[in-house]
């Protein structure tokens, strides 16, 4: 999706092994943390992200702590569990997938986000996808993100908006 011009590389062949910093409590935080933690260690251009799910019902949590909403060990069927029972009796299963890139470049910052509008579902369905896939179904859809597939979630989905966001920033 990038020009030529521009080579992605991973923590490894920048000599990063470590865990990125992520003591910030907002989506936005960590994605801005966690690039300019490499930023200033490597002094390269450079982006991180983040994202999480937000359940109106539940005043936006899991949000920051999506991963290890459940606890520390970040186990997607605990996670879930835990969601599902919070909205037990609960009308409103509005929720919304949110990620946030964050740029270092050429010395300066730049955000791109992508939403995607949905409700949390009353059981887990489906086989494809992580995280919340089994639950979360799209606005427009009567499937959840899990039972769509990656050929459908891919091309709408928070991290593919963020993306097209910063690829088109990039292309200038």
């Amino acid at each position: 999706m990038l020009p030529d011009n521009i080579r992605l590389l991973s923590l490894k062949e920048i000599g990063f092994n470590g865990e990125l910093p992520e003591n910030q409590r907002t989506i936005e935080g960590n994605a801005i943390e966690k690039a300019r933690f490499l930023f200033e260690k490597f002094n390269i251009d450079c982006f991180a992200d983040d994202s999480g799910l937000e359940v109106d019902a539940l005043n936006g949590l899991p949000g920051v702590d999506t991963a290890h909403y459940a606890g520390p060990e970040r186990d997607q069927i605990k996670n879930m569990d835990l969601l599902l029972k919070n909205l037990e009796g609960k009308p409103n299963r509005s929720a919304r997938f949110k990620t946030v890139f964050a740029l270092f470049w050429q010395g300066e910052m730049y955000e791109f986000s992508g939403l995607v509008l949905g409700s949390i579902g009353f059981e887990k369905k489906g086989e494809n996808g992580f995280g919340y896939d089994p639950i979360f179904i799209p606005d427009g859809f009567s499937e959840t993100f899990a039972e769509l597939g990656p050929e459908v979630k891919n091309k709408m989905s928070h991290r593919a908006m963020a993306t097209r966001q910063l690829v088109d920033f990039m292309l200038f």
